[in-house]
């Protein structure tokens, strides 16, 4: 969700929480290891983001309740930080963690103000509330962007997460690949022994490409019997490394598995240049168009 735009669903919790609690300003923050970026801000208009290391939910997040600050000139932590001595000069900050689905924290839902005040239990409580209405959106959009049968990304949220990981490499300058992969022979399994089997069959070809690839690529099923994997800080001689180990990974499967097929697949690999960026769908085009180049020569032999 990191550099994604604003979402009404997001909003519209930032914008209660600002008038339930009379405070300037209401977050949603999202906290990766460098920085915390806004999803959703009310009352804060010329700020997207901030480093983690000056950030009160980088602290936030490392609890299991609300993080409290009633004032923080007061408090020996944050007394010289500079988003207390400079704009947004906070005083009172109340953070209460965000996790998802499978309870690994986020971000948080916070709650700003200028000046110090008070937060009693209703309060508090008040706050648990709407930030498990945030945590239920972040839900939704992780429903939204991943493929229910193989629990890995769908077209959407690669689209959504591609972006992201390709502006990284061209902040840092760094080569991704993109593998277009497609299941050589998978109508034959449909035809032979049903559905069933080949919605299984699909679920274990990406459950060995969780397995293999590195925990930093992105893998996802663009629809039917069709893949991808986004390799970042990788060329594209270092993809057919990885590529090849996937290669023998599924060998092993089908070796142990002997299901009455094998799973295969062609790959289509496009280095991406941050130097000369391409978008995602470019990239997405370009590698289909070498996979079926290369299935159309194996079916010639």
């Amino acid at each position: 969700m990191l550099d994604t735009p604003p979402e009404e669903r997001f909003d519209r919790v930032t914008r209660m929480a600002r008038r339930l609690f009379g405070v300037p300003v209401a977050l949603v923050s999202l906290v990766d290891e460098n920085r915390q970026w806004f999803k959703s801000r009310s009352g804060l208009d010329d700020v997207t983001e901030t480093p983690r290391n000056v950030s009160f939910c980088g602290h936030a997040i490392l609890g299991d309740d609300i993080f409290l600050i009633r004032n923080a000139l007061a408090d020996e932590r944050f007394a010289d930080n500079p988003l207390v001595t400079s704009a947004p000069h906070i005083r009172f900050y109340a953070g209460m963690p965000l996790r998802s689905a499978g309870g690994v924290k986020l971000g948080t839902l916070c709650l700003l103000d200028t000046k110090p005040r008070d937060f009693d239990a209703d309060d508090a409580a008040a706050l648990r509330d709407l930030a498990a209405m945030v945590e239920d959106e972040l839900e939704a959009f992780q429903t939204a962007t991943t493929d229910e049968l193989t629990a890995i990304s769908n077209r959407r949220g690669f689209l959504q997460l591609a972006e992201y990981g390709l502006s990284f490499c061209v902040r840092h300058h760094q080569p991704a690949t993109l593998a277009f992969i497609d299941l050589d022979g998978f109508k034959p399994v449909n035809d032979k022994f049903g559905h069933a089997e080949g919605d299984f069959a699909l679920a274990k070809f990406a459950e060995v490409m969780r397995n293999s690839f590195r925990s930093t690529d992105l893998c996802a099923r663009m629809g039917g019997d069709e893949f991808v994997v986004l390799l970042t800080g990788a060329n594209e001689q270092e993809a057919e490394v990885v590529i090849q180990k996937f290669c023998l990974q599924l060998h092993d499967y089908n070796a142990q598995a002997r299901r009455g097929y094998d799973l295969a697949f062609s790959s289509g690999l496009v280095e991406f240049q941050p130097s000369d960026p391409q978008s995602v769908e470019g990239l997405l085009a370009a590698g289909d168009a070498k996979m079926y180049l290369l299935k159309a020569a194996k079916r010639r032999h």
